[in-house]
């Protein structure tokens, strides 16, 4: 058979829409299609006028860019000088990874596929919007819009005559070899310095680097300290890390590699350990993992050898809620046939909302899935758990210290995840988790990545900044920077911050009431518990309306930061001030804060 060509180029910030590519690229073996797939900033671009099939998935970062490993392809592009027929012979499909809390909703999908029109690539798939909010996440669109996907190239290549697409179980193989290593080089009897060799991070040496997820910078921990009170609810951190190696700005992000607690890995190899596959028995056998298949390379993480507990505290995600595709794989495994009629329910249109019930609702844990059906469990191969466990993804927090104020010193403020659902333990988050438990000395590796704030460049202009509980971090960063440089007066920098109880969870307050004393800024709060009726951040804006709108008619720029629900009531609380204190009609105020947001004078970074 002629070989059958299909590029699948993926652009991701966390890892989710490669995650999705790699889930297409299997299943495009059913169709006895090849081809690699890859970040976008890792293809050729100039290529990309000889490619017939083209399938994109890419999510959208801060005010609707384009993800990191996306930036140069998207770069080139926009190139002016590339005739408009330049992808004629291209036929593409788009996928967007989205969250709908966010104003620019898919921004960077919806961007690609216009452009991808303007140089004469042909659609042969309406554009794929999948949002984090829905009940089942981005697998709500992401799954029937793959079927489509398959059901739309089947016709525009049909298979020869007497050719049938392979069978599902025949195309999930795993995509790499492992087995394990030599114990005269790597294996259970190397020396105890060989072993923290593959465990233990270097220290950076003192030359400056660009770092990423794979070269990152080890930092040391200088001070964990809770913000909150100790008989608040929310356990809230300032981590303060000693990072004379990283370069950053106000607006900037931390990205951060959590481990796996050991309480969960020790859970991991209790469940695995007993189970068919000897190589899984031995939580400190060094195992290599090698390329299989030239279009599914290893990841560079796992290109040297190391042991199963190394992957199990920082490469396999122990935390996460199984995707669909989990339990398809699971059933494969059983010898149970209860529990392979339930696995396969799950994977059904049909077995949707027992799914969400069983899986999505009460956040159950992959571990605490493998618990549920033992029998597959039991039979799970070493290779397949590559498959089945995703890589942990990296986080991202917003840094909350100045590079002018805290030399050599990097801050994030990290709200510890902890909540209860309808199952028993409670849920923890495993970043958040994780980093409560750092102490001093101890050295964890991070990266700096462009943030999705954009601060004036004028230092006259007005900054308004909205940031209840932890979304004043990047606030912090910002005012400190401009009190560091003699540019922070009370009549340009305006905090309007909110949270339950002033003697609870008021974040930094002593700096914050010691800036406003120094009339380096105006601060506006919000006590939401502090009295009998609920106030807040919104509440308090529109009590500054006459203040707010002097501000807003001078080209002030405008910046919220916090929780995905916030954005609305603030949005609404602005449009209200240009109606009652502009004289605005209510199409023209909703024009006008419109109008803040297009020229970036309005800018938010939400969260779940």
């Amino acid at each position: 058979m002629a070989k059958r060509r299909i590029n699948i180029l993926y652009g991701s910030q966390t890892g989710t829409a490669q995650e999705v590519a790699e889930r297409i690229w299997r299943e495009s073996k059913r169709f006895y299609f090849q081809g690699p797939v890859r970040a976008m900033d890792d293809y050729p671009v100039s290529e990309l006028i000889y490619e017939a099939v083209v399938v994109f998935i890419c999510s959208t970062t801060g005010q609707g860019e384009e993800p990191d490993n996306m930036k140069k392809f998207w770069k080139f592009l926009l190139r002016r000088n590339l005739p408009a027929n330049s992808l004629k012979g291209m036929r593409f499909a788009v996928l967007g990874l989205g969250d709908s809390s966010y104003a620019e909703f898919n921004y960077a999908a919806k961007k690609l596929y216009r452009r991808l029109l303007q140089l004469g690539a042909v659609p042969f798939m309406e554009l794929g919007l999948a949002d984090d909010q829905h009940d089942l996440g981005a697998d709500a669109v992401v799954d029937p819009w793959t079927v489509d996907l398959w059901t739309k190239l089947s016709n525009i290549f049909p298979l020869p005559e007497g050719v049938k697409p392979l069978d599902r179980d025949s195309v999930t193989l795993p995509r790499w070899n492992v087995s394990l290593a030599h114990t005269n080089e790597l294996g259970t009897k190397q020396p105890s310095s060989a072993r923290r060799e593959l465990t233990e991070p270097k220290v950076i040496n003192s030359v400056r680097q660009e770092f990423n997820q794979n070269n990152p910078c080890h930092v040391i921990v200088l001070k964990n300290t809770r913000t909150t009170a100790p008989l608040h609810f929310q356990d809230v951190r300032l981590i303060q890390l000693s990072a004379p190696e990283l370069q950053y700005y106000p607006g900037d992000v931390l990205m951060v590699c959590p481990h796996n607690a050991s309480e969960r890995v020790d859970e991991f190899f209790e469940l695995l350990s007993h189970g068919s596959d000897e190589r899984l028995k031995d939580p400190d056998a060094v195992i290599q993992v090698t390329q299989k298949d030239a279009d599914a390379p290893v990841p560079q993480a796992l290109q040297h050898p190391l042991t199963l507990r190394k992957c199990a505290q920082q490469y396999w995600d122990l935390n996460t809620v199984p995707r669909r595709y989990f339990f398809y794989l699971l059933s494969r495994f059983t010898t149970s046939d209860l529990e392979k009629e339930k696995l396969i329910e799950f994977t059904t249109p049909e077995g949707q909302e027992e799914l969400y019930n069983y899986s999505n609702r009460p956040r159950r844990t992959i571990l605490e899935v493998l618990q549920d059906f033992p029998h597959a469990t039991a039979n799970i191969p070493l290779e397949y758990v590559f498959e089945l466990f995703q890589p942990i993804r990296p986080r991202a927090f917003s840094i909350a210290s100045s590079p002018q104020a805290h030399k050599e010193e990097v801050h994030i403020l990290v709200a510890v995840v902890k909540y209860q659902t309808m199952l028993k333990i409670p849920r923890l988050g495993l970043c958040s988790n994780w980093l409560a438990t750092l102490t001093a000395g101890m050295t964890i590796p991070v990266w700096v990545r462009k943030g999705s704030f954009t601060f004036p460049s004028l230092e006259e202009t007005p900054v308004i900044m909205v940031g209840p509980g932890t979304g004043v971090a990047p606030f912090r960063s910002y005012i400190h920077d401009r009190v560091a440089r003699g540019l922070a007066t009370n009549k340009l920098l305006y905090l309007f911050f909110g949270c339950r109880n002033k003697n609870g969870d008021f974040h930094c307050s002593n700096e914050w009431l010691t800036l406003e004393h120094e009339q380096h800024l105006s601060l506006f709060c919000a006590f939401s518990r502090d009295q009998e009726s609920k106030v807040y951040v919104q509440h308090v804006i529109k009590e500054q309306a006459l203040l707010l709108w002097s501000l807003m008619k001078s080209e002030a720029w405008i910046f919220l930061a916090g929780n995905s629900n916030l954005p609305s009531g603030v949005r609404e609380a602005l449009v209200d001030i240009a109606c009652r204190v502009g004289e605005l009609s209510r199409d023209r105020a909703e024009h006008f804060v419109k109008s803040l947001e297009v020229s970036h004078r309005f800018q938010t970074e939400t969260w779940s």
